[in-house]
């Protein structure tokens, strides 16, 4: 039998409280998406940042790739955007007669898809194998992703101009989606003050290592969830699938999600097993992007419905 050992990292929140910190002092009044993308993080998931143009979308994903010590590229999706703009290609060497692989943004610990529903749905398919399996597939051969490997896209609300849906395969590859709206009155007024009494700009600093970050993604994996709480993911997904009135609407992979997000919240929570609070506060998140809006205009009402209805153990 083979058993895994997990370091145990010494304070292993000090860190991520740094992180959180540092999230928070550059988006002003982004408690919630920094939590979430927090959770993506230890969750080994990716994330889909959803909202209008203007609200800190991108600026929270480049903040957290600078927060971490591995290598981050940003790709800026347009309708012109080619797979091989993301993946790479192989290069014809004319004076050895070879082809030399010329990698794209795709090989990275972290990569900012920004604007990712402005290109084609054949672009953003191009992500697929690599948000999945954490590979990629070029001309027959297949090349390792660097570990750990993290999307977040920016996505502008789909009313805007300009702008493709998202396949619902690329959907269902994305652990969660994190909304972003315009902050209230009396946060816009301290952005306004912050930028007039201080530089804009602000000086990030590495708060976690990538060995570290790991260290806390095994944790997280692990993490006890009992088979009763097991049951309760299953009757919430079962709820929606019965509400929408077919079986695909919430794939096993959603329900998968729905379990490594409830790990990683409580991981940052400080909790050493999962509880049901853990899965209610996480599971409108896991799902709502999965949910297509023509056949449920009122996502958020059917999720909340879900978690009323379900039982909680």
């Amino acid at each position: 039998m083979i058993v895994r050992v997990i370091p145990v990292l010494k304070m292993p929140h000090r860190s991520l409280f740094l992180l959180r910190d540092q999230l928070l002092a550059t988006v002003l009044g982004s408690s919630e998406a920094v939590d979430l993308l927090l959770v993506a993080l230890l969750g080994r998931g990716h994330a889909l940042v959803t909202g209008p143009p203007g609200v800190g979308k991108t600026t929270l994903a480049h903040t957290l790739a600078q927060s971490l010590s591995g290598q981050f590229r940003r790709v800026q999706f347009t309708p012109d955007l080619l797979p091989s703009d993301i993946l790479g290609y192989n290069l014809y060497r004319q004076q050895n007669g070879e082809f030399e692989f010329i990698p794209g943004p795709v090989f990275a610990n972290f990569l900012l898809a920004d604007e990712i529903n402005r290109a084609s749905p054949r672009t953003q398919s191009s992500l697929l194998e690599a948000m999945n399996e954490r590979q990629v597939t070029i001309d027959g051969e297949t090349r390792v992703l660097p570990d750990p490997f993290l999307v977040v896209a920016t996505q502008n609300d789909t009313s805007s101009t300009g702008t493709f849906p998202l396949p619902e395969p690329q959907l269902d590859r994305f652990l969660l989606s994190i909304p972003m709206g315009l902050p209230d009155d009396d946060v816009q007024l301290a952005i306004l003050r912050y930028h007039i009494e201080q530089k804009p700009t602000v000086h990030i600093e590495s708060a976690l290592s990538l060995d570290d970050l790991k260290v806390l993604q095994a944790q997280a994996a692990v993490l006890p969830v009992s088979d009763t709480l097991q049951r309760y993911l299953l009757a919430l997904c079962q709820s929606v699938r019965t509400t929408l009135g077919h079986d695909h609407a919430v794939s096993t992979r959603a329900t998968l999600a729905l379990q490594r997000a409830a790990q990683a919240t409580a991981l940052l929570d400080g909790k050493e097993s999962v509880y049901p609070d853990h899965v209610q506060q996480i599971f409108p998140h896991v799902l709502r992007h999965r949910l297509l809006s023509e056949e449920m205009p009122d996502v958020d009402h059917l999720l909340q419905s879900a978690l009323t209805q379900t039982p909680v153990p």
